[in-house]
């Protein structure tokens, strides 16, 4: 089946950077859109970033400005490069990939943590 291996999270210092990755692999299907959502502890899921196979991006409003989603449909990967971290940036991030056709279900990632201190 299809899997989504995650990586690039880690701990960084108030204002650092991180670059998280996903790619897909074992696919039969066509990548649709993919993104990134994340979970702080007592917080509900919340998307943070969208792309869709053309490139079209989308963001929540708490990260636009500081973080950028991109994809290389040749490599089945979705990247997330996240600057001007702040602490309140610090969950677990799951990638997250839909395909074509849409009868095929959409996958998440095992999650990557990002911690950032303060």
């Amino acid at each position: 089946q299809v899997q989504l291996v995650e990586s690039g999270g880690g701990l960084v210092q108030d204002g650092g950077s991180l670059k998280l990755s996903c790619a897909a692999s074992r696919s039969p299907f066509t990548l649709d859109t993919m993104g990134w959502y994340r979970q702080a502890p007592g917080k509900q899921r919340e998307l943070v970033a969208a792309i869709t196979r053309g490139g079209t991006p989308t963001y929540a409003d708490s990260v636009k400005g500081r973080f950028t989603i991109s994809r290389d449909n040749a490599k089945n990967t979705v990247y997330l490069q996240m600057n001007s971290l702040k602490p309140e940036d610090t969950a677990v991030y799951y990638c997250h990939a839909e395909f074509w056709p849409k009868t095929v279900r959409p996958y998440w990632g095992q999650g990557t943590q990002v911690t950032v201190s303060s």
